[in-house]
């Protein structure tokens, strides 16, 4: 599909065709990427999520799909509200805002990045969408500047592998994934632990804080959620804790 430029439906009605000496040069050297491990999305420069196809490239986290756990925590909530304010931290891709705005009509979403090349995908995948007057893009670091008690939510998908555990973590990954997008630093929990406290400063009474874990560290976030109300740990589709809910009392 890739090195056509066609859909399934044409694949499967010309799976006899002998493909042309460009196509197959652009196949091969496809493979060949492949073989060395660079991500098959980073190759297409597509990524699927939440039914939205997403422009990536290796300026920005791949979208997975344990991600969807975070928007299915954080839509019921929103829902409930008539106007939402809701901001994205390190949104990379733009996938967690954009299809939040898609789902949320009326929502007020910012969407938060430190990386000038990050911003840009997500701005080009705000326009691909016809979604870039729904969603304020900002870089800076987390949410320095923010005035307090001005969000519903934050939401996050922050880095929180520790550099301790490279050694375990998918060769693809850390070969050719944003480092800054991955690695927190050693432990894992760098970003989070300055994220928890400006989460309380800016939500309004009542608001919400959703964050993507992992199970390394879902004990340590834990541990740092004392004083906010309504604790949940979400759990993926094997039972590895990875999404944390919180409200602001």
């Amino acid at each position: 599909m890739f090195v056509l430029g066609k859909d399934r439906a044409y694949l499967y009605a010309h799976g006899d065709d002998a493909l042309e000496a460009q196509s197959f040069a652009r196949y091969d050297n496809a493979l060949a990427q492949r073989a060395q491990g660079i991500p098959s999305q980073y190759i297409t420069g597509h990524q699927e999520f939440w039914g939205m196809d997403f422009i990536v490239s290796p300026a920005v986290l791949i979208p997975r799909p344990e991600t969807e756990h975070l928007i299915e925590t954080v839509l019921p909530v929103a829902r409930k509200l008539e106007t939402p304010k809701i901001v994205d931290v390190g949104t990379g891709s733009g996938c967690i805002a954009l299809v939040l705005a898609k789902e949320l009509p009326n929502a007020e979403i910012d969407a938060i990045e430190i990386s000038a090349e990050a911003l840009e995908i997500a701005r080009a995948n705000a326009a691909r969408h016809q979604l870039e007057a729904r969603v304020r893009f900002l870089q800076q670091d987390l949410l320095e500047g923010f005035a307090a008690n001005g969000f519903d939510l934050v939401v996050s998908n922050p880095p929180y592998v520790g550099k301790s555990e490279e050694d375990v973590v998918q060769l693809e990954v850390r070969k050719f994934e944003p480092r800054n997008a991955v690695f927190a630093g050693q432990t894992g929990l760098e970003i989070i632990e300055r994220l928890i406290p400006q989460a309380m400063t800016v939500l309004k009474s009542g608001g919400y804080l959703v964050m993507e874990i992992s199970g390394t560290i879902a004990g340590a976030v834990e541990a740092l959620l004392g004083g906010w109300d309504e604790r949940r740990m979400i759990r993926d589709l094997q039972s590895i804790p990875r999404v944390v809910s919180v409200r602001k009392a």
